[in-house]
């Protein structure tokens, strides 16, 4: 009887060159069939697109500040979904040329591209360029969470391959311009070209162009009306690109199209610069908004006013005399909440947020964290040392008058800005302590553990170093900065609320009450002695930057601190202008105002409880 041979199952090759194409072979056919079914699983949950075709105008923003005043409208520009045809050519260059310069070739997904921007992170160890075309960047902006995850990856692509294969190059296009986010709660070209430019889109420049082109890089980050010198150098950049791929003459380019340029403000409602600042925050509470929204602030209208008040006051009366061209202001409470805000002399003239943006040298007024960091090692108030020469290897300080004055004690050194013995108190205690000591007072800008620490010379913005000092005012608790209390949507549905959480100490109340005495003596008998109000404990420090380019007095109360800057935004030096000059006048006519409508509790601890008026966001959320 034959008996069947058994079938034996197939042996790999044995050559090792074949057995790697093999197996390789293998690995691949099941690559595929994984990455065919996680894309089909994807596919099946993709969102209905026939939003694609529902384009809104902008939602309107109602901001609202203590006792629900309305303090701005921003946003609601109504005009009709543009086509492509509507479009300048220069807009149409400048976009593809610095975003997607092979839009109208690609098939929705630039491999050039894609691959460029690849290598590029590669090199970087770090995500500095993305390889996203505009017909991805339409698909995540209509469809998708702005997440990074696989998943969004995947269904971003099949839905830019389904709007390549159904919809012309110039209707995507037109769609994505009508939809991205120009900044400033532009959403839309048209929108944007009526907030920076007050024209229609078919009427903007060549250098208005490339303007908004610059912006879809980083659009709150880039905002012309909030940061003119980056929105010029990107639009620089669009300018370039658009001559590479050869849309742009030298010719042209040689006219300097930037120069035209001019941002504009169609707005008469009042604290711009507070306001700019909560609009940029906005997305980061609640994502893009898609309705009509109220926001309640923490903004004070009685304060704002009195705070832009005094600042013009006093620098209408001396500024142009002492070379002096520009403040900036910040008012908030102790525990974070900011009531007013100036971030410039002419939010008409420059909508630039010094406040917010400019980064300046605070020279003395950084001497505080030096002094926190000594009181945390063991030294006293009282603890003598000594004014005299004194050197780090090459580098001697020396005090502003030049002077000496031998044994001094902590308390005096502070409210005169001795620069030898801040010197000697940073480098006894370490740099790197000092260092450590800002970064839990809550001042995030670089700083060096270079022997002139001790002095201020890195630099850091007026709202850092005011909420620095606010920490100290708060008895030692971190304070965090912020404006925006609630979101509402216009029909009554809960978008945002601020909560407080538990209070986190950062400084010993031993150690705290010591600094705020001496912060005390630094305005009742030292550099602040301008910022002195009758009949009210004041505790602050003033700050001059190297030759006069920047003047700073940060002031406190047991309600409020109030921080001050003047300068000139080129960098040019002032006709020796110290903190305790014009800052401290500043500060002085505000809070003399402020006292006189609202009583106050002194600052420190021998302070008693405030009289002051509580409204009514005060009593719901503590401030």
């Amino acid at each position: 009887m034959t008996q069947k041979r058994k079938t034996k199952p197939a042996k790999a090759p044995s050559n090792p060159w074949t057995r790697l194409f093999y197996w390789g072979a293998v690995l691949c056919l099941w690559a595929g069939i994984g990455v065919a079914g996680l894309v089909g699983y994807y596919a099946m949950d993709l969102p209905d697109t026939q939003q694609l075709w529902k384009v809104e105008n902008s939602p309107e923003f109602r901001f609202y500040g203590a006792g629900d005043k309305l303090l701005a409208r921003r946003g609601r520009l109504q005009g009709r979904p543009l086509l492509y045809r509507d479009l300048p050519p220069d807009l149409v260059q400048a976009v593809v040329a610095i975003e997607d310069r092979r839009f109208f070739s690609h098939f929705g997904m630039d491999i050039r591209g894609l691959t460029r921007a690849m290598v590029s992170n590669i090199r970087s160890g770090a995500v500095v360029a993305g390889g996203s075309t505009l017909t991805q960047q339409l698909a995540k902006n209509v469809f998708l969470d702005p997440d990074r995850t696989l998943k969004r990856k995947i269904q971003e692509l099949l839905l830019a391959f389904w709007m390549e294969a159904t919809l012309s190059k110039e209707e995507i296009f037109a769609l994505y311009m009508n939809r991205v986010y120009f900044g400033a709660g532009a959403y839309g070209v048209h929108a944007a070209a009526e907030t920076y430019f007050n024209r229609p889109v078919p009427e903007l420049t060549l250098g208005e162009a490339a303007t908004l082109a610059g912006l879809l890089k980083a659009p709150s980050r880039l905002a012309p009306n909030r940061n003119p010198e980056g929105a010029r150098a990107r639009a620089s950049l669009v300018l370039q690109a658009m001559t590479e791929t050869g849309y742009l003459t030298p010719q042209r380019l040689a006219a300097n199209p930037l120069d035209d340029v001019r941002i504009v403000t169609r707005s008469n409602d009042t604290a711009h610069y507070a306001i700019d600042w909560a609009l940029e925050q906005l997305p980061g509470f609640i994502g893009r908004p898609r309705t009509d929204l109220d926001i309640v602030t923490t903004l004070d209208p009685v304060m704002q006013l009195a705070a832009e008040r005094a600042a013009r006051q006093v620098l209408d009366t001396q500024g142009q005399d002492r070379n002096v061209g520009q403040v900036a202001m910040v008012v908030m409470t102790p525990q974070g909440a900011v009531r007013a805000m100036v971030g410039g002399r002419s939010y008409e003239n420059s909508q630039y947020n010094r406040a917010i943006l400019a980064q300046r040298q605070p020279g003395s007024a950084f001497k505080p964290v030096v002094y926190l960091a000594a009181l945390e090692a063991g030294y006293k108030p009282s603890d003598i040392m000594q004014d005299a020469p004194f050197s780090v290897g090459d580098w001697s300080p020396q005090n502003y008058d030049r002077l000496y004055r031998g044994p001094v004690t902590l308390t005096d050194a502070l409210a005169n800005s001795l620069n030898t013995v801040a010197a000697q108190l940073s480098e006894a205690v370490g740099r790197e302590r000092v260092i450590e000591t800002a970064r839990r007072l809550g001042i995030t800008s670089p700083l060096y553990p270079h022997p002139s620490i001790a002095l201020g010379v890195f630099e850091l913005s007026l709202l850092e170093l005011t909420a620095s000092y606010a920490t100290i005012a708060n008895g030692g608790f971190r304070t965090f900065p912020y404006i925006i209390e609630e979101v509402v949507s216009h029909s009554g549905n809960e978008f945002y609320r601020r909560r407080i959480g538990a209070a986190v100490p950062v400084i010993e109340p031993d150690i705290v009450a010591s600094l705020q005495g001496m912060l005390v003596a630094a305005v009742e008998g030292g550099t602040g002695r301008g910022a002195r109000v009758d009949g009210l404990r004041i505790g602050g420090k003033t700050g001059t930057s190297q030759t006069w380019r920047d003047a700073w007095f940060i002031g406190m109360t047991g309600d409020l601190v109030v921080g001050v800057w003047v300068g000139n935004d080129d960098g040019a030096p002032m006709d020796r202008i110290t903190g305790g000059s014009i800052p401290a006048q500043i500060f002085k006519t505000f809070m003399t105002a402020e006292a006189k409508m609202n009583p106050m509790a002194p600052f420190g601890s021998e302070g008693k409880p405030s009289a002051k008026r509580r409204g009514l966001f005060d009593w719901l959320f503590g401030n």
